[in-house]
C-alpha cells in the first residue's frame, strides 16, 4: 500500500464523521439562506438574505480589512520577536517567555484588558493624558483597538511557530553570516526572512482565517455600526425575529466562504514560494 494511502486510511475514522457532521451544517445553511429550511413558514426558493440592501457586501469587507490589517501586524511584530529570541542571549529568553504566557490568555479577556487600556476614560488616558483630537482607538472607525487585540494576541502565537520551526538552523546561519562580515539587519534580511517564510506564511493564514471568524474583540472594541461578519451573524441568529435567520446563515456562510478563498490562495502562494526556494 503506498504511503499516502495508507495514511489517508489511518485519518479516515477521525476524519469522516468530521466532514460529515460540518458538510452537513453547511448544506443546511445554505437551504435556510435561500429560504427552502424555514423555521416559521412555507418553503420558498428567495435571495433577498444575500442581498440585504448592500450591508452583507459592507460586513465582509470590514472583516477582510480587520482581519488582514491584524495579519499584516501580528507577522511583522512575531517575526521580529522570533529574530530577537534566536539571535539574542539571556534577555531574549525573558522575552519568549513572555510571548508564550500571552497565548492561553482569552481573546475576550484580552478585549476587555485592552478596552481598559485604551479607551477615552482608560489607563493610558488618565496617565498620559490623551490630547481631544487623539483619534478614539475604542470604538471607532478604524477598528484600531480590535487590530490592536488581535495583533498582540496573535503575534506571541506567529513567534512560537518561527522559533519552533527555525530553533536548529538559524543559530549556526547567523553565526556563519556575522563570520562573514554580515551586519544585524543583513541577517535579518538575507538569513532569517528566506528561512523563516514557509512557517510566516502557514502562521498568516492561520492568523487570518481566525480573526475574520473572531467575534469578541470587534464586539467589545469596535463601533455599534457597521458590522463585522461574525458579529452580524450573532447578531441576526439570536434575534427575537426569526425572519432574520435566512441572514444570519448567509453572514455565516459568506465568512466560510471568504475564509475557504482565503486558504486556497495562500496554499497555492505557498507551493511558488516552495518552488521558488
Amino acid at each position: 500500500m503506498a504511503p499516502r494511502a495508507r495514511a489517508l486510511l489511518i485519518a479516515a475514522p477521525a476524519v469522516l464523521p468530521v466532514a460529515l457532521v460540518l458538510t452537513g451544517a453547511l448544506v443546511a445553511a445554505l437551504l435556510q439562506s435561500l429560504g427552502l429550511l424555514p423555521i416559521i413558514g412555507e418553503p420558498e426558493f428567495s435571495t433577498a438574505a444575500w442581498d440585504a440592501d448592500g450591508e452583507l457586501l459592507l460586513a465582509t469587507g470590514i472583516s477582510v480589512y480587520i482581519a488582514a490589517a491584524s495579519t499584516v501586524l501580528s507577522v511583522v511584530v512575531g517575526f521580529l520577536i522570533a529574530a530577537y529570541v534566536l539571535t539574542s542571549g539571556v534577555s531574549s529568553r525573558v522575552l519568549a517567555v513572555l510571548s508564550a504566557a500571552s497565548v492561553p490568555i482569552p481573546h475576550l479577556v484580552a478585549a476587555g484588558a485592552m478596552g481598559l487600556l485604551l479607551s477615552d476614560a482608560g489607563f493610558l488616558a488618565r496617565v498620559f493624558g490623551m490630547p481631544s483630537g487623539f483619534p478614539g482607538l475604542v470604538g471607532g472607525r478604524g477598528w484600531g483597538a480590535a487590530i490592536l487585540e488581535f495583533g498582540w494576541k496573535e503575534s506571541a502565537f506567529v513567534a512560537l511557530v518561527l522559533v519552533g520551526s527555525m530553533a536548529r538552523s538559524a543559530g549556526g546561519l547567523c553565526e556563519a553570516a556575522a563570520t562573514l562580515g554580515a551586519s544585524a539587519k543583513q541577517r535579518m534580511l538575507h538569513v532569517l526572512l528566506p528561512l523563516a517564510l514557509p512557517a510566516l506564511g502557514v502562521s498568516a493564514l492561520v492568523v487570518f482565517v481566525y480573526t475574520l471568524g473572531s467575534y469578541e474583540a470587534p464586539w467589545l472594541l469596535g463601533p455599534v455600526s457597521p458590522e463585522p461578519l461574525p458579529v452580524r451573524a450573532v447578531r441576526l441568529f439570536g434575534s427575537i425575529d426569526l425572519t432574520a435567520r435566512p441572514e444570519a446563515m448567509a453572514t455565516a456562510l459568506a465568512s466560510v466562504v471568504v475564509g475557504l478563498a482565503a486558504i486556497g490562495a495562500g496554499l497555492l502562494l505557498l507551493r511558488r514560494v516552495r518552488g521558488w526556494r
